[in-house]
């Protein structure tokens, strides 16, 4: 116990030490928010030893690499209370895809007709309403009639998806392709088109592992989770916290879904999400549903994913081998063995029963 004591309070000085360096700079002077982004670039740049063309490439593969950790984290952190509560969420697509929706609708029939900064809020509650909505439906159902949430999830994922599908033939007209849209977008800070994206993200992070572990409600989650019967006897509501809980879970998917058509695509298609509500359900379970932990796990696979395309590109390893047979794969064993060794330090340890002899 001391020894992990001792272990975080060294962590915190040696992050208190370097958050004053990076605000502080290279002259002593306070930088803002952008510039630190950029100090940070830099001092990569220095510590990878690179040179002008490689830290010209490497500085926005950075910055996308940090836009896509928050995409996925943001998902992980929408399904965690759910997951905690064994409510089996298998709709962050779904649910993300509904969010994106209103925005781009929102973007489209009040641009330039409101100021920039109306729009976006109106897109922010919007997307909001939506997810949460499409996470209500099947949390309605779980209550009231105890339906499977694991089947009822997947299928409204495909009625989402055939939704924006109609709405992007429609809007498109007939081209199944929306144009960006000028309306409504993020603004840019700095020149880091991506950073109010993971300024928003790292809000969330913070705020979830606060619900989660200081709340009344974080509490009610927990014990609903561990048995239902024993939540009943205690006075908690199940229900109630069933359909509370898969509101927060769709509204912050919902979330996720504005900030891929807002902040980053500035457009919307059926292949908003690509999958990564399914990887976000991995990266909850090995985060153990605390935030701060699947930060770190997020990290690692975005730079494993990230890594593994640039090195199939740079080695014309996508030229040699069909798109299905090389970095998918590889990236979904990875993922596979990470899964199972998970798995087996969750097992208990099986010893023989004592016999009277």
């Amino acid at each position: 116990m001391k020894i992990k004591i001792f272990f975080m309070a060294f962590m915190v000085a040696v992050a208190s030490l370097a958050t004053a360096q990076e605000k502080k700079g290279d002259k002593g002077q306070k930088m803002t928010a952008e510039q630190r982004i950029d100090f940070r670039v830099a001092k990569m740049q220095k510590w990878l030893k690179l040179d002008g063309a490689a830290a010209e490439e490497f500085a926005p593969l950075y910055k996308e690499y940090l836009q896509e950790m928050a995409i996925l984290l943001c998902l992980a952190l929408a399904l965690t209370p759910a997951f905690k509560m064994k409510f089996w969420n298998c709709g962050a697509e779904g649910q993300a895809l509904m969010g994106g929706l209103a925005s781009i609708f929102c973007m489209i029939q009040f641009g330039g007709k409101l100021p920039n900064t109306t729009l976006i809020i109106v897109v922010a509650v919007t997307s909001i309403l939506a997810g949460a909505i499409w996470g209500l439906i099947p949390a309605i159902f779980k209550a009231l009639f105890n339906t499977n949430e694991t089947l009822f999830t997947l299928m409204m994922n495909y009625i989402a998806t055939q939704i924006v599908a109609y709405y992007v033939y429609i809007e498109g007209g007939g081209s199944n392709v929306i144009n960006p849209v000028p309306y409504g977008n993020f603004p840019t800070v700095g020149n880091n088109e991506y950073f109010v994206n993971i300024a928003i993200v790292t809000v969330i992070t913070v705020l979830m592992y606060v619900y989660l572990k200081f709340s009344k409600q974080g509490y009610e989650i927990a014990v609903v989770g561990e048995s239902q019967n024993t939540a009943r006897y205690i006075g908690i509501n199940v229900k109630k916290v069933i359909i509370r809980t898969m509101a927060i879970s769709g509204a912050l998917c919902g979330v996720t879904g504005m900030l891929l058509v807002a902040g980053k695509d500035h457009s919307i298609n059926t292949n908003l999400v690509g999958g990564q509500g399914f990887t976000a359900i991995l990266m909850s379970w090995l985060g153990q549903f605390n935030p701060f932990i699947m930060v770190v796990m997020t990290g690692i696979v975005v730079f494993l994913r990230i890594g593994v395309a640039k090195v199939a590109d740079t080695r014309k390893v996508n030229r040699a081998f069909d798109s299905m047979s090389a970095t998918p794969i590889r990236y979904s064993d990875v993922l596979f063995w990470v899964w199972r060794a998970w798995l087996y330090i969750q097992k208990p340890t099986q010893r023989p029963l004592p016999t009277s002899e």
